[in-house]
């Protein structure tokens, strides 16, 4: 099955906006073909235990708003760097 370009960015778009919409969510990516939304949180807004919730959400949100052939994966990423130096 083909959809014309247009569609096909438009379905992009949308997965990052609905990604986006949540609370804590930093930065989010739409990837292989739409696929996948890869989804950036602020760890101080948002612990392991809410990461869990929010892909639960925000796939549950995709199928609700948004027509896409296939399965879409979400994948939360929280980051947390520390960097100390000895002197």
């Amino acid at each position: 099955r083909r959809e014309s370009l247009e569609m096909y960015l438009k379905r992009l778009k949308m997965l990052e906006e609905i990604a986006e919409s949540f609370e804590g969510v930093e930065r989010c990516f739409a990837i292989q073909a739409g696929r996948e939304i890869r989804v950036m949180v602020k760890p101080d807004k948002i612990d392991d235990a809410a990461a869990v919730t929010l892909a639960h959400d925000i796939v549950k949100k995709i199928e609700k708003d948004l027509d896409y052939p296939g399965q879409v994966r979400a994948t939360i990423i929280r980051e947390v760097r520390v960097v100390d130096y000895a002197k």
